[in-house]
């Protein structure tokens, strides 16, 4: 007998809807009306995207937007399920700053940065946006602050050095001391 299977296929990024609006164009027979939508999607390990498009109706306009985030996938350098570093980065009037926050921290951050950097699967971060509360302007800052961001080693953080002696430094560093005992024992014999 046939099952159908219930169980739907997880989509391969999850999405949020940043902003949706209304919008008109002024033509020679009057306005015609569309609407906007920004979009971010994620993949919660790292690799995030943003869009935004306009359409006729509401879900054709965020279609749109994802496949157009789809597009322009990003990968972010996270280092601890946080960032590695601070950085402040200016789009047009949205000024975004975001640094590293200890483990166990969370997120702390407002409005779509807190979204995209969920969507990113970043656990600990802080960040504070200065200037405006326009979303789209928010997103671009944000993006902008994520791609500055640069891999940076263990070492780098801690100040302490990971590299260990190799096996082969060892090994040296052990047939040199016995050949130093073996000579002292040749110089004992002949005496």
């Amino acid at each position: 007998m046939y099952q159908k299977n219930n169980r739907r296929e997880k989509p391969e990024f999850e999405q949020r809807l940043v902003d949706i609006a209304r919008v008109t164009r002024t033509t020679a027979g009057g306005k015609r009306l569309r609407f906007r939508a920004c979009v971010v999607i994620g993949d919660l390990k790292g690799k995030i995207a943003w869009g935004t498009s306009k359409g006729a109706d509401v879900s054709i306009a965020i279609n749109k937007a994802v496949s157009q985030a789809k597009k322009r996938m990003v990968k972010i350098n996270t280092y601890k399920d946080t960032i590695a570093h601070e950085v402040k980065v200016k789009s047009n009037s949205a000024i975004i700053f975001i640094k590293p926050a200890p483990e166990g921290r969370g997120i702390i951050a407002g409005g779509v940065v807190r979204d995209i950097f969920e969507l990113a699967g970043v656990k600990d971060v802080i960040a504070k946006m200065y200037g405006t509360n326009n979303k789209i302007n928010n997103v671009k800052a944000t993006f902008k602050a994520l791609e500055k961001l640069r891999k940076v080693s263990e070492e780098e953080i801690t100040g302490v050095k990971t590299d260990k002696i190799s096996n082969d430094k060892d090994a040296s560093k052990i047939e040199d001391t016995k050949k130093i005992e073996d000579k002292k024992e040749i110089k004992k014999d002949t005496k």
